[in-house]
């Protein structure tokens, strides 16, 4: 189902209350919204029209939460001793000179359409430190933050700032995060991915098709594992697309006779406390309609139903469904899509790191993201939709253990550097920009920060650098803090 959170105290009317599990929609919808809804039963099954298209670039951001491993991925050091180097070796990829991990083979023969930032760096070990500076693209802590929930005062996610500052297109929400809100086994909600300053209203919109799982990690069912037991094979677990069909017997003329629903919307109205508020929620019910009565939005989410060709390129797991949803969501006009690649940080590679590496979260990865790559390129779609893949943060450079958890060995949290993946969007393919040193433990040359990610972000979204985000007391608010990553283009 589509919902979003209600995290902070207060007295609003949360989207949660108007978009309901198989009615989306009807909860809240006036008299404009039904005459658009009869229109479009009255239609072709094409439904609502499409808006002119626009000139503008689309973003998929893939949040590895745990952190990836650089020395085991994309920034190799084959030359270290053993307890920097680790088991994995490196392979030729299609650009001369550059080498990624032996695990992912199919990225390597397509390194001409992404490139590497090998330099990202961040002061933070924490998780929740580093969920927040790389969801947000701000690198100091907000003034009230508070590792163990999200606070008021939290710096809005770049999903929460897209989703409020950038243009809807056919009436979709433009920001979308799937397939679930990042939380920890705990219940630990991840402060960062929210709308923080812009308040709950303005979060982005959460595509929960996959159950919380407290208790296995992973691409299930096809890569369902334990960080310390290894493979496991749930059976509980369901990956559920969002239910955007009208409510039975609610569809054509039907829809006519029930006016009825407008004394229960208004009795919803009443709580809606202020204009402002009035007017955002009004937003949220054109969308609703849009999800309704648009089949390509409907398609964007029946993933399930993929031909068998497709279902197999990408992986019937769901790194591979995710990263398919998202593909289909920037096609319909959604502007920009977070996908989060791994429940319950995933990537947290202490110990057992690269059996888990190599049998569990490569394979799906390197599958689901190549097809990702040969779909948008096929259709000439990746020049206008950028692609980019970070964690938290990197991991340390020395190998280490923790017997009383893991039987083998990993690495701990490390912000000091990690790799980010780009791809389309009008960056080059092919680069490497930046380098670590020879332990891969901090920038060498041309170090990043996460504010130079974001801002390439908002670049390739199309906003000008002298963009804001305005409160409820209209105060502006910059976007962009830093410039973007020169040497990609």
């Amino acid at each position: 189902m589509v919902t979003t959170p209600s995290l902070c105290r207060h007295p609003t009317f949360t989207r949660r209350t108007a978009l309901q599990a198989g009615c989306v929609g009807i909860l809240g919808l006036g008299m404009n919204h039904l005459a658009a809804l009869r229109s479009a039963a009255a239609s072709s099954p094409g439904g609502a029209a499409e808006s002119a298209d626009r000139p503008s670039r689309s973003v998929i951001y893939i949040f590895l939460s745990g952190g990836l491993a650089q020395h085991d991925s994309f920034d190799m050091k084959p030359e270290a001793p053993d307890h920097i180097r680790g088991e994995f070796r490196p392979i030729a990829t299609r650009t001369p000179g550059v080498f990624i991990c032996e695990h992912l083979p199919r990225l390597a023969e397509r390194s001409h359409l992404w490139s590497l930032v090998r330099s990202l760096t961040h002061p933070y070990n924490e998780h929740s430190q580093g969920h927040a500076v790389m969801l947000a693209g701000r690198t100091p802590m907000p003034p009230a933050f508070n590792a163990s929930k999200p606070m008021p005062d939290d710096w809005p996610s770049i999903a929460a700032v897209a989703g409020d500052v950038t243009q809807p297109r056919n009436n979709l929400p433009p920001a979308v995060v799937l397939p679930e809100r990042l939380i920890h086994r705990t219940g630990r909600v991840i402060p960062g991915q929210f709308g923080g300053q812009m308040g709950p209203r303005r979060d982005p919109w959460f595509i929960d098709a996959s159950p919380f799982n407290a208790t296995t990690y992973g691409a299930w069912p096809e890569y369902e594992f334990h960080h310390a037991r290894g493979g496991e094979n749930r059976k509980d677990l369901v990956f559920q697309a969002p239910s955007l069909s009208l409510p039975e017997g609610l569809s054509g003329a039907r829809l006519d006779r029930r006016f009825d629903l407008l004394a229960h919307v208004e009795r919803q109205r009443r709580d809606l406390d202020a204009a402002a508020q009035i007017q955002s929620f009004d937003r949220y019910r054109e969308a609703a309609v849009s999800l309704l009565t648009e089949r390509r939005v409907r398609h964007a989410f029946d993933v399930l139903d993929a031909d068998a060709g497709t279902l197999d390129r990408y992986g019937r797991n769901t790194f591979g469904w995710s990263l398919l949803m998202a593909r289909r969501l920037v096609e319909s006009g959604v502007n920009l899509v977070q996908v989060n690649l791994g429940n319950n940080e995933s990537w947290d590679t202490h110990g057992n790191a690269f059996p888990n590496l190599r049998d569990f979260l490569f394979p799906p990865t390197d599958r689901a993201l190549s097809a990702l790559l040969d779909d948008l390129h096929e259709s000439g779609r990746l020049e206008s939709t950028l692609i980019v893949m970070a964690g938290e943060f990197g991991r340390t450079p020395k190998i280490s253990g923790l017997p009383q958890h893991y039987k083998l060995p990993g690495r701990d949290h490390w912000g000091a550097v990690q790799t980010v993946f780009f791809a389309g969007g009008g960056l080059a393919g092919g680069r490497v920009v930046g380098s670590s040193d020879k332990d891969g433990g901090y920038p060498a040359d041309n170090p990043q920060r996460p504010e130079n990610m974001a801002a390439t972000i908002y670049e390739s979204l199309g906003l000008p650098r002298t963009a804001v985000w305005q409160d409820d007391l209209d105060r502006p608010h910059h976007i962009y803090h830093g410039e973007p990553i020169a040497g990609l283009v």
